[in-house]
């Protein structure tokens, strides 16, 4: 165990030694001073970097704000048209064109001229309510028993 502690009081007597060299001196103060500028270089990148996305964030925050704006302005400017006016006439105030006239259909005559809903159709509807699982399950059955399905 004193060996041990010998040998450690040594090692210290050395690395002191070392210190008062003007060579090793100069090198550590070298290396200390060469981290610090790394360390302050890193520090650095990081800030512009998290500026960098800041940036490209609030950009295309800008570019959709602008085409927010167009739409707005395309959409105004479809509002003073003839176009909207007369449309808006005929659905809002059931206004009619010069020499047009207004024909209201009861909706229970209207709907006696539609055909129904083919029955494939209707029973369809349970299996868009079977989960994605299932639904898949059946198609891989009823493609290795070489099924039809109405799709």
């Amino acid at each position: 165990m004193e060996e041990k502690l010998k040998l450690y009081q040594e090692k210290v007597l050395e690395f002191i030694k070392r210190l008062q060299d003007v060579k090793f001196a100069g090198l550590m103060l070298f290396v200390v001073i060469v981290l610090m500028i790394s360390w302050s270089g890193v520090k650095a990148i990081q800030a512009n970097y998290n500026l960098q996305k800041q940036i490209t964030a609030l950009k295309q925050q800008n570019q959709l704000q602008q085409l927010a704006d167009t739409n707005q302005q395309l959409e105004n400017e479809y509002y003073n048209t003839d176009t909207y006016l007369d449309l808006s006439a005929r659905q809002n105030q059931l206004l009619a064109a010069p020499g047009e006239k207004e024909v209201i259909v009861p909706k229970g005559v209207a709907l006696s001229y539609t055909t129904p809903l083919p029955k494939s159709a209707q029973s369809e509807q349970p299996k868009t309510q079977q989960p994605v699982s299932q639904r898949n399950f059946q198609a891989w059955v009823n493609f290795f028993l070489h099924r039809q399905t109405a799709s």
